[in-house]
């Protein structure tokens, strides 16, 4: 089983202005809870005992959300990095300073999800000489899909239809310790690493199972369309 878990949560969030103005992205609240509390339940439901947080923008607001809250129970560590280094300096900060662990999660902070971490993790193994697992999304339009006739006359419109076949990366991982042979100094992990590695056989795909959800909150539309779903794991 996973024991650590390593989050990075040092975004500025300009997209979701003006509620970042005061606060980082994962302080940003759903349905009356930061983002961080509920990434940090779905870790917890997940087994996950040990937490690394890389931190930036606001990193005090972070510090005091997790003192008030004694870590959620959690063995936490804090690892700074700077936004222009990216998410590549972000992860490798973070797991030189203190994951010791063969295999752990990683993730960006602002993914909401229920997916299931000990599959995730079973995909991981089961291919030696895996250096990471991504996990998959299906793909929903933001747009308006239109369906229409030989006539050319439009049949339907449906708005956030899945687009059969087409799966995203929804940043969440498994990592083995040998991800730091990869990890540059600065740039984004998804360039500078999966990239790269894709075609070597060292990287793997996790689809999500049916009944598992994704949301990604970036825009305060994004927001706004999760807390009306209502979706019962994201509700106390």
């Amino acid at each position: 089983m996973l024991k650590t878990a390593v989050i990075i949560a040092g975004g500025e969030g300009s997209r979701l202005a003006p509620l970042t103005v005061d606060r980082p992205k994962t302080l940003v609240e759903v349905n009356g809870k930061p983002i961080l509390y509920w990434v940090l339940r779905w870790l917890k439901k997940g087994g996950i005992k040990n937490v690394v947080i890389g931190v930036a923008y606001k990193k005090d607001k972070i510090f005091d959300y997790m003192n008030a809250n004694q870590n959620f129970g959690f063995n936490v560590k804090f690892s700074e990095h700077t936004l222009e280094g990216g998410t590549a300096q972000a992860f490798k900060l973070a797991i030189t300073r203190h994951v010791k662990d063969d295999d752990f999660l990683a993730m960006n902070a602002d993914e909401l999800t229920n997916l299931d971490i000990s599959k995730l993790y079973q995909t991981h193994r089961e291919k030696e000489g895996t250096v990471a697992t991504l996990s998959l999304a299906p793909f929903y339009s933001k747009f308006s899909v239109v369906t229409f006739d030989e006539d050319k006359t439009a049949t339907g419109f449906t708005y956030g239809a899945r687009v059969k076949d087409v799966f995203v990366s929804d940043g969440i991982y498994i990592f083995s310790s040998k991800i730091l042979d990869y990890l540059p100094d600065t740039g984004s992990i998804e360039t500078a690493v999966f990239h790269k590695l894709a075609g070597t056989g060292k990287i793997r795909v996790h689809q999500m199972a049916d009944g598992e959800e994704w949301y990604s909150i970036n825009t305060i539309k994004e927001l706004k369309e999760v807390e009306s779903m209502k979706p019962k794991w994201l509700m106390d």
